[in-house]
């Protein structure tokens, strides 16, 4: 595979998490990973809409008028969580079942339309599909580690299955609004301090950590990142 298109997946995964590190699409990541079942459903679904608006608006680029360009993303965009929604109803009932509203609500993912106007609406169509494969596995990822933390220690169980000790005691906090603030808190916090320290382990000789006020080229990729960073 072309390094662009590496690039373009591991982007959404890691770099530009939508979850993790652009912080966005909160409300379907706090309301529906009460479960790790939950969160691969609505991660999936989501990625499949990623990757299809973001191929198929590619494809338009050129066609859908300037003035009218966010009616026609959303109008596609709403098209294919229409078939999503109607094959889960058809398929999973019960994942279905369990999503409820948050299905519908995928238009309104402000990942979806965010990704079809910075990045589909000026790419290439396979370029555009990775960077939606890719938002769409980091967007997987993000809600089945929450679901898996929530699930764990707010029921005792892991993908319905129990698998805490008879005598544990669920903490019922994280199976309710609070917990999904509290774990994704953490999570956040833990994969910042990851970033921190290994942003700080590539430091040249004689680099005093101020990149934004730092004047040797070699350290230039670093000031750059760092000054658009903050």
């Amino acid at each position: 595979m072309n390094g662009a298109y590496k690039e373009r997946i591991i982007n959404g995964i890691i770099k530009e998490n939508p979850t993790f590190i652009l912080v966005l699409g909160m409300c379907p990541t706090l309301a529906v990973t009460t479960s790790a079942i939950n969160g691969i459903g609505m991660g999936l679904s989501t990625c499949a809409v990623l990757i299809l608006s973001n191929l198929i608006i590619s494809l338009l680029r050129n066609t859908i008028p300037d003035q009218v360009r966010i009616p026609g993303y959303i109008v596609v965009i709403a098209s294919l969580v229409t078939v999503v929604e109607l094959i889960l109803r058809a398929y999973i009932p019960a994942l279905y079942d369990a999503l409820g509203l948050y299905i519908p609500l995928i238009v309104v993912n402000c990942i979806i339309l965010g990704r079809a106007e910075a990045y589909a609406s000026k790419a290439t169509p396979l370029l555009a599909a990775c960077d939606g494969l890719g938002m769409g596995l980091g967007f997987t990822i993000a809600l089945t580690l929450i679901g898996i933390f929530r699930e764990l220690i707010g029921a005792g169980t892991l993908f319905g299955l129990h698998v805490m000790p008879a005598g544990y005691q669920p903490v019922a906090i994280f199976v309710r609004a609070p917990g999904a603030f509290i774990v994704l808190g953490i999570l956040i916090a833990v994969l910042n301090g990851l970033h921190i320290k290994n942003n700080s382990s590539k430091k040249v000789e004689g680099c005093a950590g101020d990149c934004c006020s730092c004047g040797k080229e070699a350290c230039g990729d670093r000031k750059e990142e760092q000054r658009i960073e903050g």
